[in-house]
């Protein structure tokens, strides 16, 4: 079918192109038919046609150089970046895997892959350990669900790994895991060794690139934490000293108001001889004015 062109003259390749985009999860032909449609009534589009699409789409990706392109996983249709990369991936990818999911989850992750469905007590028995608290975090992270109950004593419940398990790994379904035997070959490749063993240096290099800035962050926060006492220590001595200064100063005051008896008598004895002065000075001038 060739590139159908819309009124607008948008290209039916730049719609599905668009909406694999867009999709959270791995979109199915049948849903990007029902969707292209709502758009063009007119539009009758078979789901097989959306294949030479994709084809089409991944050779223009690939003649420009482009570091991804579109794969068929879980049912869908996703972007996905070419395996050319993963070396440069690989090594933040398998950090974040592991990060996530502790070493005890992959193994019980994988019992469920190959054995599923399968009972909570068949993956404790493979393991040797209860793997309860396991299977609820692969539940969480949606990596397996519940997919019924066992027609046995206790009805225990079945497991099996889910559509996101498929995008996790990049797998179309749980037939394309690798054999046992292919695993063995795998791990015994010299490249493979090599790789794990890379990515098991850039592991350590990091944890402990993350200890020294862990370290760094605490001895500044002890540096800083001594600093505030410090500054409190002196502004509290500071306030001591201008309070001490500040009872100096009022006592002096207090001592130069108050006063002194022994000066209010004497003062008292002046007014009382200035008293009698004037009035001898007064019965002079009387006299004075009398002879006159």
């Amino acid at each position: 079918m060739n590139d159908y062109e819309f009124i607008d003259g948008t290209r039916l390749s730049s719609v599905i192109e668009a909406l694999i985009f867009a999709s959270p999860e791995p979109i199915s032909p049948k849903k990007l038919c029902e969707l292209i449609a709502q758009g063009d009534e007119q539009l009758e589009l078979e789901t097989d046609a959306i294949e030479p699409f994709v084809d089409k789409l991944n050779q223009r990706y690939e003649e420009n150089g482009l570091a991804f392109n579109i794969e068929h996983v879980a049912g869908g249709y996703t972007f996905s970046t070419k395996k050319r990369y993963e070396p440069w991936l690989s090594i933040f990818q398998h950090e974040d895997a592991y990060r996530k999911l502790s070493q005890s989850a992959i193994e019980s992750l994988a019992i469920v892959a190959y054995k599923q469905p399968i009972t909570k007590p068949e993956v404790d028995e493979i393991r040797g350990v209860d793997s309860g608290y396991i299977l609820r975090q692969l539940l969480e992270k949606v990596l397996i669900e519940v997919s019924g109950r066992l027609d046995a004593p206790g009805k225990p419940l079945l497991y099996r790994t889910t559509k996101h398990f498929l995008k996790h790994f990049g797998i179309n379904s749980i037939d394309e895991l690798p054999k046992p035997r292919e695993i063995e070959e795998i791990l015994k490749d010299d490249d493979m060794a090599d790789h794990r063993q890379f990515l098991m240096d850039r592991q350590l290099e990091l944890t402990e690139m993350r200890e020294e800035v862990d370290e760094e962050i605490s001895e500044d926060n002890i540096s800083l934490l001594e600093a505030v006492e410090k500054i409190k220590d002196e502004d509290e001595d500071y306030e001591a000293e201008d309070f001490e200064s500040g009872e100096e100063s009022g006592n002096e005051t207090d001592s130069d108001v108050k006063s002194d008896p022994e000066s209010e008598g004497e003062t008292e004895i002046e007014m009382e001889d200035a008293d009698l002065q004037n009035k001898r000075n007064g019965s002079e001038v009387t006299d004075s004015e009398d002879k006159d």
